[in-house]
């Protein structure tokens, strides 16, 4: 069964240096649907080993299983306008509305 469009949410404002979760969940897929996040249209790289994470500055940790995307301390930069995409490989992936997040 192809994924429905997914929930997202994601906070419109946030506090430097604060801990942010975002979560994305759909839940008629079958097989369960994988999550992707998007920054202002880019995909975010999933943290795989800690050197290439800390060379590319990643601050955050995505989980593609639950469609979370946990910022353990959130800065200026990661203010912009988030969604995510959810995929099984059956029909068409979907995405939920843009939100931006002001930090």
């Amino acid at each position: 069964v192809a994924p429905t469009t997914p929930v997202c949410e994601v906070p419109s404002s946030a506090m430097t240096g604060t801990v942010v979760q975002m979560s994305c969940k759909e839940t008629e897929g079958s097989p369960p649907a994988e999550y992707q996040w998007y920054k202002n249209g880019v995909a975010l790289l999933e943290k795989t080993g800690t050197g290439s994470a800390r060379a590319a500055n990643i601050t955050y940790t995505m989980n593609k299983k639950s469609g979370t995307l946990l910022f353990n301390t959130v800065t200026k930069n990661d203010t912009g306008e988030y969604f995510c995409e959810a995929s099984n490989g059956i029909g068409l992936s979907q995405k939920c509305s843009v939100k931006r997040m002001q930090v």
